[in-house]
């Protein structure tokens, strides 16, 4: 839940055998036996002070304990999904790593407890509105922000022409569309490190899975260095430096407005970089590369050569007490399965299982009342050019109330700190 949302929680995706790669499984092809999914990380700044894959203090907390800012951080979450049950009934499944990866010999891949899912909340009173804008520019488009009023959405009232996100979270297997399923991270306080490298053979070997093997040939993307600058319009224009691999770019930026007695029933507010208003769902997670050129063309995502957005006045000013900003660049997918593809297309295709591997860098930044934590590069003023970078740390202002509470569950990545 995020901490301004006055209790509105929203809900916006055997013999070693050699790996061939292959472009694409189609909708139409036989489902394999096994699946198995891998999302590699690099997360920088004010969200890379904990440790990766998901172990470790949050950022929030890190960054309360003196963890210190402008950390870079590798993450991994790796995922099975099998149509078999388990020979004998003793589930068991390991994936072998590359020595330079440094998680030992292998992890175990744990089968997680079934929860069942939170249910949406509203309290009995709900006050406050989300402010929803979009768009890179100076300034914000007629017909922006599109205001959704708290307590009419809590009578059944939700204005037309909402936002939202067409793009589906895509996390491949899950307890649901597999018979047999485990992941990784586990509680084995094992978590890949900034120096961990992916490159060289894996293995996965489990008790109701076949044996997959494969070799990868990209490592976790670069970090992302951004910084932030105020125009004279008021808008602040964000850039950053291209990193090799990026397919496609996203700016989110989201924070509110306290109410009259400082506690959280002021606005909510939501700003994307997208041209056609999307925003999360599967854009906050990993996108494929055909997935990203297809989401360039359409103004979705920003081009991979694009190296600045500069988010409107208005959305500026309509954070004037708290304000969290995330840019993430999306990255090369390598795709394995066995056996290949058959050259000829008459030939029925029957895998027996598939492999992928998605990448993606991301960094944010935070200002709370005038202190700024993020921004591996931090904000500037220009006036009519550039501007001089001028770091900004200033004293927290008193009446943040309960504006920080959760920030840590909210967190992905981030940026340089005071």
């Amino acid at each position: 839940m995020m901490p301004w949302s006055n209790g509105f929680r929203f809900s916006l995706i055997s013999l070693p055998l050699a790996a061939v790669p292959v472009v694409v499984v189609a909708a139409s092809d036989p489902a394999p036996i096994a699946r198995y999914d891998m999302r590699a990380g690099t997360v920088s700044g004010f969200g890379g002070m904990g440790r990766g894959s998901g172990g470790g203090m949050g950022p929030a907390m890190s960054m309360m304990m003196g963890g210190g800012g402008g950390s870079v951080q590798h993450e991994l979450y790796l995922r099975l999904g099998s149509q078999q049950a388990p020979v004998g009934g003793k589930a068991k499944a390991d994936h072998f790593v590359p020595p330079a990866a440094r998680l030992g010999k292998s992890v175990a891949l744990v089968a997680p407890p079934r929860e069942q899912a939170a249910p949406d909340l509203l309290p009995e009173k709900p006050k406050g509105r989300l402010l929803i804008f979009w768009g890179c520019g100076e300034h914000a488009p007629k017909g922006q922000p599109v205001v959704l009023d708290f307590a009419k959405i809590a009578a059944g009232q939700m204005p037309p022409g909402m936002p939202g996100s067409a793009v589906v979270r895509d996390w491949g297997p899950t307890p649901d569309n597999s018979r047999s399923f485990a992941r990784w991270p586990a509680d084995d306080h094992k978590f890949v490190k900034v120096d961990s490298s992916l490159i060289g053979a894996h293995k996965v070997v489990s008790t109701y899975a076949p044996e997959i093997s494969f070799t990868l040939a990209k490592d976790f993307m670069a970090p992302i260095t951004s910084r932030t600058a105020t125009l004279p319009s008021e808008a602040s224009r964000l850039s950053w430096t291209g990193i090799p691999g990026a397919t496609a770019w996203l700016a989110f930026l989201t924070g509110g407005k306290q109410g009259p007695n400082g506690d959280a029933s002021g606005d909510v507010v939501m700003w994307t970089s997208s041209a056609d208003k999307q925003f999360g769902g599967g854009l906050m997670d990993w996108i494929t590369p055909e997935q990203a050129a297809s989401l360039v063309t359409s103004g979705t995502l920003m081009a991979p050569t694009s190296t600045s957005c500069v988010i409107p006045a208005e959305v500026v000013a309509a954070f004037p007490d708290f304000r969290l900003g995330t840019l993430t660049a999306f990255g090369p997918q390598e795709s394995f399965a066995y056996p290949p593809r058959p050259a000829d297309t008459k030939v029925v295709w029957k895998p027996e299982w598939t492999a992928r591997i998605r990448h993606r860098s991301t960094t944010n930044w935070m200002q709370a009342q005038g202190m700024e934590m993020g921004g591996v590069g931090a904000s500037a003023r220009e006036e009519g050019q550039d501007g001089v970078q001028q770091p900004e740390c200033k004293p927290k202002k008193k009446g943040l109330g309960g504006m920080l509470g959760g920030l840590g569950g909210m967190m992905g990545a981030g940026n340089k700190g005071c």
